[in-house]
């Protein structure tokens, strides 16, 4: 049974709802999900300030950790069209796994939230697989089979790249069952992926 990490960071929890979806599907598809999250970096006083979601059931994520998975499924609200420092600071502590190679064949995937349908959905995720990539890892995205992207009849969330999520400028909008079931959808699909490489 594939063992499989959804590794993320949320400041307002649209991110966390969009992993713990993931996990979902992952469990559904027969494999074994773990959903961590990394360390807040903004001094305590400031996410208060600006009410960020302080209290996540997810534990803390160790880079030390990430080989023993055959999948990492990243996910990450976007900062100015890239994942945010917090992401950032957690790959920059994953060099020794890239000496050793211990990522590469592994399956990767990433998800992200944005605040406005053009605010760098799709470069955001970029900016997650990159990190993957460098590891040698095998990079899985949301097929089009996932219909749920498609249509233009209500705000949606969701790109060939990854899912994804619209949350509104104040982030008042909550992941949308359709973006929740992309989310799903991915998560089968890595363990699906990563059942047929371990095999």
């Amino acid at each position: 049974m594939p063992k499989l990490l959804i590794l993320y960071y949320s400041s307002f929890g649209h991110v966390e709802m969009m992993a713990h979806a993931i996990a979902e599907g992952v469990i559904s598809a027969g494999a074994e999900a773990d959903v961590r999250r990394v360390a807040e970096t903004v001094p305590a006083e400031v996410a208060k300030a600006m009410h960020f979601k302080l209290e996540q059931t997810a534990p803390l994520a160790d880079p030390a950790d990430l080989a023993g998975y055959d999948g990492i499924i990243m996910g990450a609200p976007t900062r100015f069209g890239r994942m945010p420092t917090q992401m950032t600071a957690f790959w920059d502590q994953t060099g020794p796994l890239w000496m050793q190679g211990a990522l590469v064949g592994k399956v990767g995937a990433a998800f992200t939230a944005t605040a406005s349908q053009h605010g760098g959905q799709e470069t955001t995720l970029f900016s997650m697989l990159t990190n993957m990539m460098h590891h040698g890892m095998v990079l899985a995205g949301l097929p089009s089979t996932f219909q749920g992207q498609m249509g233009v009849d209500e705000i949606r969330g969701g790109s060939p790249y990854g899912p994804t999520t619209v949350t509104a400028g104040d982030g008042s909008r909550l992941p949308s069952p359709s973006e929740l079931d992309g989310a799903r959808f991915l998560g089968a699909h890595v363990a699906r992926i990563a059942a047929k490489l371990a095999s």
